[in-house]
């Protein structure tokens, strides 16, 4: 069976079979806490910012990244050869669709 972890001072309950991944943390008086070193290395990396999202009853942190908004350009597949003529195109686009 998983390990057992006893939570909280006033509330009297337990959680059985803790995952990988789930870490108790501690925050200090100015509201900080610590995040995984392999986490930090592995998600964050050199950029070190965050997306703290503010949820009722939670918190979810995701690492910011850069996005690569030309990765995808050559590949997108619009149903015509090409865009020579603009007004062509259109009328090819949206029979296509329809």
């Amino acid at each position: 069976m998983g390990k057992i972890l006893y939570c909280g001072e006033l509330h009297d309950f337990v959680v059985y079979n803790l995952e990988v991944g789930v870490e108790v943390k501690k925050v200090d008086s100015q509201g900080r806490l610590i995040l995984p070193a392999d986490w930090r290395e592995a998600e964050i990396g050199e950029n070190r910012e965050l997306y703290v999202i503010k949820r009722k009853g939670y918190l979810k942190i995701v690492p910011k990244r850069r996005v690569d908004l030309t990765e995808n350009f050559d590949r997108v597949d619009l149903g015509a050869e090409s865009i020579g003529n603009w007004k062509e195109f259109q009328k090819q686009f949206y029979e296509a669709r329809t």
